[in-house]
């Protein structure tokens, strides 16, 4: 019985929260595709003219865009320097593990704006200037992300027993790399898809950085939103729709890759 109702207890404060949670997606939902909403609980008429007009405007494409492909590739390198490095670290030199500890959360400790008046500082005069460019928000990206990649990957290796299955690979005489591609790779693989989906949904809705380093070069759809959100409510709700659809698709997508990657690598 006291089972039950600790069951019953836990289930309706998960109920709660998740009421609380989508209040809001609801509410900005609903408000995308009302047409007039003042005094009722509920919109008085519907329209599709937000949604329309969304997409008639050439600069929403460009701005969803330019932010798959600015993330997707900020992903993707952090992914590629991280995995290895994390991975080396953990097996083959623990005790750097504190230090890097330290190392990666210091974009926790360092705001946006002073981060990104650091960067305009630092590459808008001498030799070479990127202020402005893609190259300071990718190079922003990687660094904004290095917790999420670092602890994700970390953590991964630890809850497999890296060492150990690293080791006793190398007994039945596999090589060090055909034991991290086809034994360690497959087993963190769960873990990574999480960090890479945490991290793409992190810059994606990056705003500040972003603004402040390329606001005013480079479209995101977090700037094309900021621009546009005091125009009309109702279109800023349904950009927010779309993105949160847009983040929903793409990391669908990722999870069934990165399943059909697990099953290449694991034969």
């Amino acid at each position: 019985m006291n089972q039950r109702k600790v069951g019953w207890t836990h289930r309706s404060l998960m109920l709660l929260l998740m009421i609380y949670l989508l209040l809001p997606l609801l509410g900005t939902f609903l408000y995308a595709f009302a047409k007039e909403w003042q005094t009722t609980v509920l919109p008085e008429s519907w329209t599709l003219e937000w949604i329309r007009e969304m997409f008639r405007d050439a600069r929403f494409l460009d701005a969803l865009w330019t932010s798959l492909y600015l993330c997707l590739i900020s992903v993707a390198l952090s992914l590629a320097v991280m995995l290895p490095a994390v991975f080396v670290i953990t097996v083959y030199f623990p005790k750097w593990e504190t230090f890097m500890k330290g190392l990666v959360v210091l974009p926790y400790a360092v705001p946006g704006v002073v981060a990104a008046v650091g960067l305009i500082r630092t590459y808008s005069s001498g030799f070479i200037d990127i202020t402005g460019t893609a190259y300071i928000l990718i190079g922003a990206y990687f660094i904004v992300i290095l917790p999420y990649m670092y602890q994700g990957i970390r953590n991964s290796l630890l809850t497999v027993s890296a060492v150990e299955l690293l080791n006793a690979a190398e007994l039945l005489g596999a090589s060090r790399m055909r034991a991290f591609v086809t034994i360690i790779l497959p087993n963190i693989w769960p873990g990574v898809i999480i960090s890479t989906l945490l991290s793409f949904s992190v810059l994606f809705g990056e705003f500040v950085l972003t603004n402040m380093l390329v606001g005013g070069h480079i479209q995101t759809i977090q700037v094309y939103l900021y621009q546009r959100v005091n125009e009309s409510g109702h279109l800023a709700s349904a950009i927010a729709i779309a993105y949160f659809v847009f983040i929903l698709i793409v990391s669908t997508v990722l999870m069934k890759l990165g399943k059909k990657f697990n099953k290449v690598v694991g034969r």
